[in-house]
């Protein structure tokens, strides 16, 4: 028997594609909160901690190279599914059983009252965070991640939300940053770890826990650490009290240059190039 858990995003037509970004209406606030799954929404990384606990420990040289850069998230997720073992309904036990950020409920149900755009993007497995999610209470959310499918005790995954001329990784968030901007509204991002290094670096506002923390300070990026949720619903709140005193208050989303992708690595990779990282410094002559 075939089956897929569920866990991507779902437009009407194309099951697994993003939503399209809908444009910014009169009286919304221009912002955008894009949120990291693994190690953000939920505590630990379920992405990782079922590859532990049900595939044997030989794909961990890989992971490695990944964390460092050199190694792009496609072809690892590739390599990790392809080394699956045990029945889809195993490793879902395993990733439903993961605890999740008491305060990520609250922060949603915030902005959605304030007409605040909330997606889950996530460069991970995906089969489990829409499961998750409607276990929260907030499974209305979009989500744009991979789509991971189950036969038997093998596992297959495929990459619907990846950039069409980059396979370095396997959701862009990059793309769905730039979207969102392009759409008129200042991206906040919100993660902890190496998945979420191309989408901090052209976000506008960055949060950062963990791992996300040295890569925004390797390559000169601004954040604002976080440890729960409850503190950027704090923020949150001030943000949006501010905007309505003065909607200047709250700056545009601002255009950054490339330091991945198609526009300057070429086409076709599925790797990130010696030298990609960390990305030179805006001024510094690198290139």
């Amino acid at each position: 028997m075939t089956f897929e858990l569920r866990g991507m995003a779902n437009a009407p037509d194309s099951p697994g594609v993003a939503p399209p970004v809908q444009p910014l209406r009169p009286g919304e606030p221009p912002l955008a909160i894009l949120v990291d799954y693994d190690g953000t929404i939920a505590l630990a990384d379920v992405s990782d901690t079922v590859m532990a606990e049900h595939v044997p420990q030989i794909w961990e040289s890989e992971a490695a190279a990944y964390d460092a850069g050199l190694m792009g998230s496609r072809r690892l997720m590739e390599i990790e599914m392809g080394l699956v073992n045990a029945p889809g309904e195993a490793l879902f036990a395993t990733a439903a059983a993961q605890p999740h950020d008491p305060g990520f409920v609250a922060f949603v149900r915030r902005a959605q009252a304030a007409g605040v755009v909330v997606e889950v993007v996530s460069d991970g497995f995906g089969f489990f965070i829409r499961p998750a999610l409607e276990a929260l209470g907030v499974g209305e959310l979009p989500v744009v991640t991979a789509r991971t499918t189950f036969s038997g005790r093998r596992a297959s995954i495929a990459f619907p939300n990846g950039h069409p001329a980059c396979f370095v990784c396997g959701t862009c968030k990059r793309n769905r940053v730039l979207a969102h901007q392009a759409a008129g509204r200042t991206v906040v991002f919100i993660g902890d770890g190496e998945s979420d290094r191309y989408a901090a670096g052209y976000s506008d506002i960055v949060w950062a826990k963990r791992a996300l923390v040295q890569i925004c300070l390797e390559a000169g990026w601004p954040y604002r650490h976080w440890t729960e949720f409850a503190e950027i619903d704090g923020w949150l709140a001030a943000t949006l009290s501010a905007w309505r005193e003065d909607a200047a208050s709250l700056p545009g989303p601002v255009a950054r240059p490339f330091f991945c992708g198609p526009e300057l690595w070429g086409e076709g990779l599925v790797d990130p190039p010696p030298g990609a990282w960390p990305p030179a410094r805006p001024g510094s002559g690198a290139g």
